[in-house]
């Protein structure tokens, strides 16, 4: 069960702790409990008539992990992280499962009309490089593996800049960066072999309207425009003014003109 309450983020009342827990976990149909989501892809992508490329996206294993184990947000994720170290034979086949049915959701959403897919691993950055080696990287890399003859596929393993290097050299397609990363410093750990995304602050849209457009365009230049996607290093909030959005679109659209 997922309850979604308003100002708390997604709340798993009964969180998973034993293997018991795990075995009452339902792998459902995809197709068949999350038919709305394709629904909705298809009628969007019927919308756009091929003018704007559609990105279908899920949650990485190990950020789904984090709220089945601890039953909602955490700052520091520190029972998702004793769950991993106490228990890891029980963390990699709940990780497997997990990354078993997101397989299965992001091919249907291809099916269903996605050019490409993203995975969020919004809580990477919880972990330790020797840590998200163990349990983060692989359940990525086995994502990208099995949609990569179907779309490009672009990973995003949030405060991780130190996966960057061995991302780019998996079959990804593309790496999403937050705001703690330098362009330069992206770069360089990519060895400009792969299409980077980000990595503007989306805190920095509170900021003046002009603000933010200048910032759009020096982050723009910092990244060059080849192998480059603009977008923010995360999530828009809930508190950012729908004209401040507009002015990073409109931004990385006049740039778009420039060249």
């Amino acid at each position: 069960e997922v309850q979604m309450n308003e100002g708390q983020g997604p709340l798993l009342p009964d969180p998973i702790k034993t293997p018991e827990d795990l075995q009452r976990v339902v792998v459902p149909d995809v197709a068949e409990r999350l038919h709305y989501v394709m629904d909705a892809i298809t009628l969007t992508k019927k919308t756009l008539d091929n003018k704007i490329p559609l990105i279908g996206f899920a949650g990485a294993p190990w950020t789904i992990l984090c709220y089945m184990v601890e039953g909602k947000g955490s700052k520091t994720w520190d029972k998702a992280k004793q769950f991993a170290y106490t228990q890891p034979a029980l963390a990699h086949q709940l990780l497997q499962k997990i990354t078993t049915i997101t397989i299965q959701y992001l091919k249907l959403q291809v099916k269903a009309g996605a050019d490409t897919v993203q995975v969020f691993d919004s809580w990477a950055g919880a972990l330790s490089p020797v840590d998200f080696k163990t349990f983060a990287q692989p359940y990525l890399i086995q994502i990208a593996d099995a949609l990569k003859e179907d779309v490009p596929v672009i990973l995003f393993p949030k405060g991780s800049w130190y996966a960057l290097k061995d991302l780019s050299e998996s079959s990804a397609a593309g790496l999403g960066i937050d705001w703690c990363v330098s362009p330069q410093m992206a770069r360089e750990l990519t060895g400009n072999k792969i299409t980077l995304q980000g990595n503007f602050d989306p805190s920095m849209l509170l900021a003046p309207i002009p603000n933010i457009k200048k910032a759009v365009t020096e982050m723009i230049d910092a990244f060059g425009t080849q192998k480059y996607i603009a977008n923010l290093g995360h999530g828009i909030t809930p508190n950012v003014p729908v004209e401040h959005a507009r002015a990073f679109v409109d931004a990385v659209k006049e740039y778009k003109k420039k060249i």
